[in-house]
């Protein structure tokens, strides 16, 4: 009795996790769900024997095994098998020759997917397999030939050979429910609710059917949420992508194919050589119309550059304010206004005051120079945060007072 409510909390357990499990699984499937299974081997019957000198070999030769399994999924399935035993006495026994037939339907556990093998191996698994069925005893010169119930249960290690093929190795217990009729068949026994043990130990073969590559026993299922995460991840792995090695990543590089060497802004844009003034110096200010000189100056390409930490400008940029003061005296009603900017190096508030600095000092030149303090506006920029500061070269862009003609 105690059995029967092994066996009943056993089957209560796998339906309840493979409730849970379908719940959290993904619904792939790829996958084959049918295989068919053969195997022979050796039995013994443990009990029950005629009481003097009736008993077979240990084991005893042989069983045949012969099943049909459909997995639900990857964890638990069903499978229905047949089975037949022959008992011959020990040399030492009286002489019998009897017969068992049975045919169960039995509950399938995938014991190496739910103790998650794959972590480990991808050719050994292990099911367990428990269910009940009928059974049939008989002895051709017998006339003590008997029905039963039984209840079955086992294990099977897998070697997987392919996708098609894997080898088994097999050990189940039987039990005989109300057998009367001792394994030889020479003799009636007390029957009781559970009396008859047998056990069998075999060796065979799997076969898989489907079109698909794997089996259930063998493919490894993922829940949704682990699915949904990995997708995040592969996302952000194509997201982290610097194709053209410019310091700015794909997703956000508005200029995909930037030259080697090249600077570039937070978008991934080439930043124009503004460090390079040699070009525009020999540009003459009082050669230009005002557009010329408005656009020159808005779009950056006049500007006066500092070295580290300084709040004069360098000598071959301070030419920049004759073009300033060109477009101002042309345009009286213009102002202007003067930013200056610094580079990360240093705290957010000693780079304000330091950008300021340099803004006064472009600002002092253009008051000498009798322009209207009113047309001149002050704007400290702090950090430059428009471009990778990286390197020194990046750095040296950023140190400088740009100007806004309006």
């Amino acid at each position: 009795m105690k059995k029967l409510i092994i066996i009943l909390v056993f089957a209560i357990v796998c339906i309840s996790v493979n409730a849970q499990n379908d719940k959290k699984e993904t619904t792939d499937n790829d996958y084959n769900k049918w295989s068919i299974e053969l195997a022979a081997g050796g039995n013994k019957p443990q009990r029950p024997y005629t009481s003097i000198n009736y008993y077979t070999s240990t084991p005893s030769p042989y069983v045949i095994d012969l099943g049909i399994r459909y997995m639900l999924n990857n964890k638990f399935g069903i499978k229905a098998d047949f089975g037949y035993n022959s008992f011959k006495p020990n040399t030492d026994s009286f002489d019998f020759n009897t017969q068992y037939y049975r045919f169960d339907i039995q509950g399938v556990a995938n014991l190496g997917r739910i103790m998650n093998f794959e972590s480990w191996t991808n050719t050994f698994g292990l099911l367990g397999h428990t269910g009940f069925g009928v059974g049939r005893l008989e002895d051709k010169n017998s006339t003590l030939n008997e029905n039963m119930g039984n209840y079955i249960a086992g294990v099977t290690a897998q070697i997987k050979l392919s996708n098609r093929f894997a080898l088994t190795g097999d050990f189940t217990t039987i039990v005989n429910y109300s057998q009367d009729v001792a394994f030889d068949a020479q003799s009636n026994i007390n029957p009781k609710e559970f009396n008859g043990v047998l056990y069998n130990g075999t060796i065979g073969i799997t076969y898989y059917i489907g079109k698909n590559e794997k089996h259930a026993d063998w493919v490894v299922l993922k829940d949704k949420d682990v699915l949904s995460l990995e997708g995040e991840i592969a996302e952000l792995k194509a997201m982290n992508v610097d194709s053209d090695k410019d310091g700015v990543l794909d997703f956000l590089d508005l200029e995909p194919n930037t030259a080697p060497g090249k600077v570039v802004d937070t978008k991934g844009r080439t930043i124009k050589e503004k460090i390079n003034t040699e070009s525009v110096k020999t540009l003459d200010s009082a050669t230009l119309d005002s557009e010329t000189i408005k656009k020159l100056v808005n779009e950056g390409y006049i500007c006066a550059f500092f070295d580290f930490d300084k709040s004069t400008p360098t000598e071959e940029s301070k030419f920049s304010v004759s073009f300033l003061l060109t477009y101002l005296k042309n345009n009286p009603s213009a102002t202007v206004d003067i930013i200056g900017h610094a580079d990360e190096i240093g705290s957010t508030a000693y780079n304000i005051k330091l950008s300021e600095k340099r803004a006064i000092y472009i600002k002092n030149i253009l008051l000498n120079l009798n322009v209207a303090e009113s047309r001149l506006n002050i704007v400290a920029a702090g950090e430059e945060s428009t471009i990778d500061q990286k390197t020194e070269y990046a750095r040296k862009l950023v140190r400088k007072v740009t100007y806004k003609l309006k």
